[in-house]
């Protein structure tokens, strides 16, 4: 994962403002819903963040929305390393307390 400084701190706000950390009871995840009118955001994970997987676009009782998420070698590896970095409390205090429950439950 080749991010210049921008592109992380774009990311980081992304994750912030709109992901959820969390998991499936098995696993660990990092999941980004958003209306299809984001679909250029999400084009882009898919090119910067190729170990992600974009689904979509799905269209349930009126909602038209794109998920990614991460989870797997790709979580472990590559974006936690990246979040625990750039992803802290001063910055934004719920999304990090969210991050480190996560880390924990899941031993990572």
């Amino acid at each position: 994962m080749a991010l210049n400084e921008f592109e992380i701190g774009y990311l980081v706000g992304v994750l912030v403002g709109e992901g959820h950390f969390g998991g499936d009871g098995k696993q660990p995840h990092i999941t980004l819903r958003m209306h299809t009118d984001h679909e250029n955001l999400f084009r882009w994970l898919e090119d910067k963040l190729p170990g992600g997987k974009l689904y979509g676009p799905y269209n349930h009782s009126g909602r038209h929305y794109f998920q990614w998420m991460a989870r797997g070698d790709f979580l472990r590896n590559e974006l936690v390393p990246l979040l625990d970095r750039h992803l802290t409390e001063d910055l934004d205090g719920k999304s990090f307390q969210r991050y480190l429950e996560m880390k924990e439950r899941y031993r990572m």
